[in-house]
């Protein structure tokens, strides 16, 4: 298989994946800890391969997501455009920012994500919602590393299997 092929395989299968751990249900006590994976994904192809993830992406996926959870049309598309929207503004500084403190960007992020469905949430007439809607970042935040580190070591073996 060439090489650009691969890139694709790995680009889809790592969105379809992000799909399905979005969908994968949990306990209702266990909800709030559930990182936005999509989101997260999303933010790793922004930093790594910004060719391909592109605003317009960024929107459909958020579409499909939308679709596929059962949200306000258009919300998902919305946080990862905005999510997106930031990387590639800022992209030539997380890139070669240290894990950690890359960690801390993502941290800042995904806090960012929270405020954007707020007000999305506030403008569709929603009520507010409880505390631990704040959760998910933290978890994101945990999450991002070993995510990280896996795809980025994935990208690596690939390009050494050419």
């Amino acid at each position: 298989m060439n090489r650009s092929r691969l890139q694709n395989w790995m680009f889809s299968g790592s969105l379809l994946a992000a799909f399905l751990l979005q969908l994968m249900p949990l306990p209702p006590g266990a909800e709030p800890f559930k990182p936005y994976w999509l989101g997260l994904v999303v933010l790793y192809w922004a930093i790594e391969a910004p060719e391909r993830m592109g605003l317009g992406l960024a929107f459909a996926l958020g579409l499909v997501g939308d679709l596929l959870v059962g949200e306000l049309l258009g919300e998902q598309a919305m946080r990862l455009v905005v999510l997106a929207f930031i990387v590639l503004r800022f992209r030539s500084r997380l890139r070669f920012f240290p894990l950690g403190q890359q960690t801390l960007a993502v941290l800042a992020l995904l806090l960012n994500d929270r405020v954007v469905t707020l007000m999305i949430r506030g403008f569709s007439g929603e009520a507010m919602p409880p505390a631990t809607f704040w959760i998910a970042p933290l978890t994101g935040t945990l999450a991002w590393p070993m995510l990280y580190v896996l795809l980025d070591n994935l990208r690596l073996r690939q390009r050494g299997a050419d």
